[in-house]
């Protein structure tokens, strides 16, 4: 199996860190030099090391970006209604 390469072209930021130091984040990363694509997974403090992940196209954060959006409107007008409901 060949070496797999990456290069994190923009960071965007973190969203968690775990008790070992590794962080969940949200950044662009090119692997293997194909085009860059939206990356969300946990790294090693050295990104060195990486866990398993999802890549996203440019469309697609934007469909997940929406999505999110729409639940989350959704979320504040069902709590501002004093009943919220998860799914």
């Amino acid at each position: 199996m060949s070496e797999v390469t990456y290069d994190i072209v923009k960071k965007f930021g973190t969203i968690s860190v775990n008790k070992d130091g590794w962080t969940k984040e949200l950044n662009l990363v090119s692997w293997n030099g194909f085009k860059p694509k939206y990356d969300l997974r946990e790294w090693s403090p050295d990104h060195k090391q990486m866990g398993k992940g999802l890549t996203f196209t440019q469309t697609e954060i934007e469909d997940l970006a929406d999505l999110l959006n729409v639940s989350l409107d959704e979320d504040e007008t069902e709590e501002d209604a004093g009943h919220l409901h998860k799914v």
